[in-house]
């Protein structure tokens, strides 16, 4: 019976769609502007800017890691996908934002990558050495220090949804100067 209902349950959910947008572009705006809003837009997502060039109209984040589920006030997890996969796996975004003139309009596009750190094991010869599986600890002490050859970040591709949001927020912060 319990399973009955929650296959019902199940069955009405509505997924979200959620619809990307890839760029935004804006009449009668500045690029110093616009790099202006887009800075804090980000900083208040959590993100910290690595690259700033107003001359090119470019800027791109430091790797930031996705939020876990304890932590509510970060919005950097978008849809429950992207969230169930930051609480399984250690994930980073890095936000690529480029802002160039058309016409007579700014137009603001916004890439966002994705990358899942992935750990691969170390060659364990008995039983008595699983300790070492993952980094080069002892049998009296446990660490956890990886070596650099042994972190590696596997390419997630983009999260469109997160890039989307951000455009979002940015249009909305450009509207209200």
């Amino acid at each position: 019976m319990f399973c009955a209902v929650l296959a019902l349950l199940a069955g009405c959910a509505e997924t979200q769609q959620y619809k990307t947008i890839e760029q935004i572009c804006v009449p009668n705006l500045e690029k110093a502007r616009a790099m202006e809003a887009a800075e804090e837009i980000l900083n208040k997502m959590g993100f910290s800017v690595a690259k700033a060039d107003t001359e090119r109209g470019l800027l791109i984040t430091r790797p930031l890691r996705g939020a876990q589920f304890f932590e509510f006030w970060r919005k950097d997890n978008i849809g429950a996908f992207n969230a169930a996969e930051a609480n399984l796996h250690s994930i980073r975004r890095i936000v690529e934002l480029n802002i160039d003139r058309q016409d007579e309009q700014l137009c603001i596009g916004c890439v966002v990558k994705a990358q899942r750190l992935n750990l691969p094991e170390r060659q364990v010869h008995s039983s008595a050495r699983i300790y070492e599986i993952f980094s080069a600890s002892g049998p009296s002490e446990q660490k956890l220090e990886l070596d650099s050859g042994q972190r590696q970040w596997v390419d997630l591709g983009k999260d469109e949804n997160l890039a989307t949001e951000i455009l979002k927020r940015l249009e909305r912060k450009i509207a209200d100067r």
